[in-house]
């Protein structure tokens, strides 16, 4: 049995319907400096009127952005920012910005060089909806702490007959959630499906006869009392308040369920964004990840076990 719940405050992927555009600042000329002035407007607002990406301008910085208040995020585009960028010969910034939605149109527009906020599935969710949009999963990064949380129950086993358990209500990360139940040995899903794609129509056993429940990011950590479990991101928990112990299940995710550097089609092939690839793919980007307490449990090296 599935049930949907939406909730107020949803964080996933909210619709926004604006875009985001660079203010500039004219120069003006007042009093007797009006030559002066004009010589020297005849070389800044070519530079002010350059309609080029950053992506495309030596010596441009380069904005990397994700979700606002992502703060593990924040500190690894930091991190190569301040470490790794500038062995590349480039200038990095990290941003957050409000949506999906948002942030994938800056990219694909040139307007912001990268997110890494996202998974292959996720994007091709965001280029469906979005087929003006022209961007490219460039390399992966990272694999986010996923699994199993229950305040219930101290171990998978102990999930009773008919359990309650969430799973997300995007169509990407409940995929996800069912590998993950697959693995903890509670559903099986059908032989050759795509299961970085798999719905609740290929789960062919369930001998829990577990109930599902379909909740957004938010939702999930605080219905967390209220059910048996639920498969989800270990930063959303966290930022809740809800300790790492009660994840109880949490095997490395695979492949498709990376975080991706994605940078927009247009510009993949310029010197900038080939330099902010190369950064993103430099070997103390995983050492990072494997020792930095600010991501620990929530961005995990490629590599993890």
């Amino acid at each position: 049995m599935t049930t949907t719940l939406n909730s107020p405050d949803l964080e996933s992927a909210p619709e926004s319907g604006f875009e985001l555009r660079r203010r500039r600042r004219w120069p003006w000329i007042a009093g007797g400096a009006v030559v002066a002035l004009a010589t020297a407007a005849a070389i800044v607002v070519p530079q002010l009127n350059d309609s080029r990406s950053p992506n495309e301008i030596p010596g441009a910085t380069l904005v990397v952005a994700t979700a606002e208040g992502n703060a593990a995020e924040q500190a690894l585009v930091q991190f190569v920012a301040d470490e790794v960028a500038p062995k590349y010969g480039i200038t990095v910034d990290f941003r957050g910005l409000s949506d999906s939605n948002t942030i994938n149109r800056a990219v694909s527009e040139g307007e912001i060089a990268a997110t890494v906020y996202q998974h292959e599935l996720w994007l091709g969710q965001v280029l469906q909806a979005n087929p003006d949009f022209r961007e490219t999963a460039a390399t992966p990064v990272f694999r986010w702490g996923f699994g199993v949380w229950s305040e219930k129950h101290g171990s998978i086993d102990e999930i009773p007959e008919g359990g309650t358990v969430s799973l997300y209500s995007d169509p990407a990360n409940e995929a996800q959630g069912l590998w993950v139940l697959e693995r903890a040995g509670l559903i099986t899903l059908r032989d050759g499906i795509d299961k970085a794609s798999a719905t609740q129509d290929d789960v062919v056993e369930n001998p829990k006869n577990l109930k599902f429940v379909l909740l957004d990011f938010a939702a999930q950590s605080r219905a967390l009392p209220d059910i048996d479990a639920a498969v989800g991101y270990t930063e959303y928990y966290l930022a809740a308040g809800i300790p790492l112990e009660q994840q109880i299940f949490a095997p490395p995710a695979p492949d498709e369920f990376a975080g991706q550097l994605t940078v927009g089609t247009d510009y993949l092939e310029t010197d900038n964004i080939k330099a902010l690839i190369a950064a993103f793919q430099d070997p103390a980007v995983q050492e990072f990840l494997a020792t930095d307490e600010r991501v620990k449990g929530i961005l995990l090296p490629l590599d993890a076990d």
